[in-house]
């Protein structure tokens, strides 16, 4: 099986070329980089925003939201990303799809393509780490995943195995008992790093178990997913598990390959950034999660996007 995500219809791709005069490109459309579109928008700034798949980027594949202010009843990550993009569309946002694969100075590479503005937001965000194991590979896209709304269907009546103890982790295993018989969570730790709220939910909950102080060894199977080695930090023993999917969970890694040798990263690849979003090269700012900082929550990113926009504003106004 393969992971697929849900694309909302495509608005029809602008027409661009070198020589457009552009106030500001936004590279990436999740929260982060809508937002800073919404505010840029609002300053009657020109606006282009690049997105390679699907607008409301990684949240859109996040079942249920429940800490974002004013939604108390909580609200899913594709009914969000619905919600910002018929905001933006209601100040016409243009939209380019395609593949940003370089920022030099204040030009885009995109599919062949190189776009020029007076300012750049990089939305770029993050994409799951993998484990690392033997088998991970291979088994990707057959038992393999690391999107539980994405493929949660697919496990009716199975056993499966969530690989982590954060916030995402915990909440996709949750996600998941509404079709797996058994949930099984494998974390390093003896005790969860997911907020209490949703630590108590997924200990109270009769289809979860947990390997605490344990970490995941191997993937084996033949055309799927059979089993799991897990070993037992503590005692060093090794077991192995029947199962019949892994939902991968571990953090995240910056996407921001596009600018190294732009803009400073830490050692982790993260943009880093002052609190105006503002990065080490001029008329380039960064948003959202591909930021070094402390707090990676649709939240932050939203409120790192308006940020950006207006120090975007200001320094093309200071420029003219």
């Amino acid at each position: 099986m393969t992971t697929q995500l849900k694309t909302r219809p495509k608005p029809k791709a602008v027409k661009t070329d070198k020589n457009s005069t552009l106030d500001l490109i936004i590279i990436g459309g999740g929260p982060a980089g809508l937002t800073a579109a919404l505010y840029a928008l609002r300053a009657r700034l020109k606006v282009l925003l690049v997105e390679k798949m699907i607008l409301g980027g990684a949240a859109s594949t996040t079942f249920q939201i429940e800490n974002y202010p004013g939604f108390p009843e909580g609200l899913s990550g594709l009914e969000l990303g619905k919600r910002l993009q018929e905001q933006v569309n209601k100040l016409n946002l243009e939209i380019l799809w395609g593949d940003s694969t370089r920022v030099k100075d204040r030009q885009v590479q995109v599919d062949g393509k190189t776009l020029s503005a007076k300012a750049i937001i990089i939305a770029t965000g993050t994409e799951s780490t993998k484990l690392g194991i033997p088998g991970e590979d291979k088994f990707r896209g057959r038992g393999v995943s690391y999107c539980a709304t994405c493929d949660g269907p697919f496990y009716k009546d199975k056993n499966v195995m969530v690989i982590g103890g954060g916030n995402a982790a915990i909440e996709e295993a949750l996600f998941l008992t509404r079709y797996a018989s058994k949930v099984s969570v494998v974390h390093r730790r003896d005790k969860l790093r997911a907020d209490k709220i949703l630590g108590e939910r997924a200990l109270a909950n009769e289809k979860i178990y947990f390997y605490w102080n344990s970490i995941a060894e191997k993937i084996g199977g033949q055309e799927k997913v059979d089993e799991l080695t897990v070993k037992d930090l503590l005692t060093d023993k090794k077991f192995k598990v029947p199962v019949d999917g892994i939902f991968v969970y571990i953090g995240s890694q910056p996407n921001s390959t596009l600018v190294k040798g732009l803009v400073k990263l830490d050692k982790q690849g993260f943009i880093i950034t002052d609190e105006d979003m503002k990065t080490s090269t001029q008329g380039v700012f960064a948003a959202g999660d591909i930021r070094a900082k402390s707090l990676r929550q649709i939240v932050t990113a939203a409120a790192d996007g308006a940020i950006a926009a207006e120090s975007a504003r200001k320094y093309i106004e200071e420029k003219q």
